[in-house]
C-alpha cells in the first residue's frame, strides 16, 4: 500500500474542505502528521514495518474516514467519486504503480549542509531532556525551535541509530 500516496489524496481532500470554510480538528491534523512521521521512520528502519505499518494504517483510515464523510456533506458526490477512486488505487499496489514524489531537502539554518537532520516532537514518555540526553550519547548536534521542537542533526547512519533508539524507547512498555 502506498501510505505517501494516499497522504498526498487525503491532504487535497483536507485542503477543499479548508476552501469551503470548514475547520478541520486538530485530532485529524494530528493524526496525519503522526502518519507521515511514522512513514519517515519506516523508511529509516524498513525492518521495523511489522510495528509501524498497523499504526500508520490506522491513522490514515481515521483521517479518510473524516475527509469522506466531511466531504459527502459539501461536495457533490462525483467528486467524492473521484476520490474515493484515488484513494482505492492508491491503497491497490497491483492495480496502478503511483510514482511516489522524491523527498525534498529543506534548508534549516543551523545545519551544516552535509549532515541529515531530523525534526523531533517531545511527548510525555519522551520529555525533550531525554532527547537531548539520546543527542548527545550518540554524539550529534541539536538545536531546540521556539515551537518546542527539536532538530537533531548527524551523519546519515547517525540519524538512523537515534530515529531507533528513539523508537524503542517510545515502544517500551509503560511500569
Amino acid at each position: 500500500m502506498s501510505h505517501v500516496a494516499k497522504s498526498k489524496i487525503l491532504e487535497e481532500i483536507i485542503i477543499e474542505l479548508r476552501k469551503k470554510g470548514l475547520e478541520i480538528p486538530h485530532s485529524v491534523m494530528s493524526d496525519l502528521k503522526s502518519a507521515r512521521t511514522l512513514m519517515k521512520v519506516e523508511k529509516a528502519d524498513p525492518t521495523g514495518q511489522g510495528e509501524t505499518e498497523p499504526k500508520i494504517d490506522r491513522y490514515i483510515r481515521s483521517v479518510e474516514a473524516y475527509a469522506i464523510t466531511e466531504a459527502g456533506k459539501l461536495f457533490p458526490g462525483e467528486k467524492v467519486e473521484k476520490w474515493l477512486t484515488a484513494l482505492d488505487l492508491a491503497g491497490c499496489d497491483a492495480c496502478v504503480t503511483i510514482e511516489e514524489p522524491k523527498e525534498e531537502t529543506r534548508f534549516i539554518p543551523g545545519v551544516p549542509r552535509d549532515q541529515k537532520w531530523v525534526r523531533v516532537e517531545p511527548i510525555e514518555s519522551l520529555p525533550i531532556e531525554k532527547i537531548e540526553q539520546m543527542v548527545a550519547e550518540n554524539k550529534l548536534g541539536s538545536k531546540r525551535e521556539k515551537d518546542g521542537h527539536l532538530i537533531v542533526y548527524g551523519t546519515d547512519a547517525s540519524i538512523k541509530i537515534f530515529v531507533k533508539k528513539m523508537t524503542a524507547q517510545v515502544n517500551q512498555p509503560t511500569e
